[in-house]
């Protein structure tokens, strides 16, 4: 498999505190990588310094710039649309947004754009929703409707964090079963900030555990039954984590 990011001795720093130290490691087109750890371990901080919105102190994030170039990255936050009905915006105008990024002054919407919104709203199983406001939506289907917009101009890489904080058990297993459609069929590679390790488990092919620094990085089935585990996890954790081992 192609490496599409490589991770090179990336140091992150907020003022004088170190958060993040001496990072390498190296994702390949097709991963699906989640990203947990404790806390205050750094996890955002590093999804910001790939998004291009953390400049490290030392250390290189590059792209494989055949595959990936700077459209090509989506990205999905923790819900941040507040259940305002009186907020206009319908879902087909909000997804849209996500084309901006890729056109040239003077940035206005074609047909073609449009045709792109609703191929991906019926992908992700919401074409019925376009031309609701997106204030009128439940917290699953706003989810919806924000990964339609990180994902309408066809990202090579979906970074997500904490996507499912606010979903019930069955709306956050939806979202997970529609992510590992896009990494199988499209062959987008995600990564993911969760602390839902034992349901994202079950999806994922590698792991990324930080605490200040690379702890893990491999399979899920080697994190599980790593002895050099038990020195970052009790034994309550990791059978919170993995349902019952």
């Amino acid at each position: 498999m192609n490496n599409i990011l490589s991770i090179k001795d990336l140091t992150l720093k907020y003022g004088k505190n170190e958060v993040l130290t001496n990072v390498s490691f190296q994702v390949q087109q097709g991963d699906y990588i989640g990203i947990v750890g404790p806390n205050g371990s750094g996890k955002t901080t590093f999804i910001n310094a790939i998004l291009g919105l953390k400049t490290p102190f030392k250390g290189e994030i590059e792209f494989n710039k055949d595959i990936v170039k700077q459209s090509s990255i989506g990205y999905l936050p923790q819900r941040s649309i507040r259940n305002d009905k009186l907020f206009p915006a319908k879902v087909r105008e909000v997804v849209a947004t996500g084309l901006l990024a890729e056109k040239k002054e003077p940035k206005f919407y074609v047909q073609e754009d449009y045709n792109k919104v609703d191929k991906i709203l019926e992908k992700l199983r919401i074409e019925e929703l376009k031309n609701k406001k997106i204030g009128d939506l439940s917290g699953g289907q706003q989810q919806r409707v924000l990964l339609a917009r990180a994902m309408v101009a066809s990202p090579k890489i979906l970074i997500l964090d904490e996507p499912t904080n606010a979903l019930d058990s069955k709306t956050r297993e939806e979202l997970y079963d529609i992510l590992k459609i896009l990494n199988i069929e499209d062959k987008v590679t995600i990564m993911i900030v969760s602390h839902d390790l034992k349901t994202i488990g079950k999806y994922i092919n590698k792991i990324l555990y930080l605490e200040g620094k690379v702890i893990f990085y491999g399979s899920y089935e080697e994190f599980i039954y790593s002895k050099d585990m038990n020195k970052y996890l009790d034994f309550f954790i990791r059978d919170r984590f993995n349902g019952g081992i």
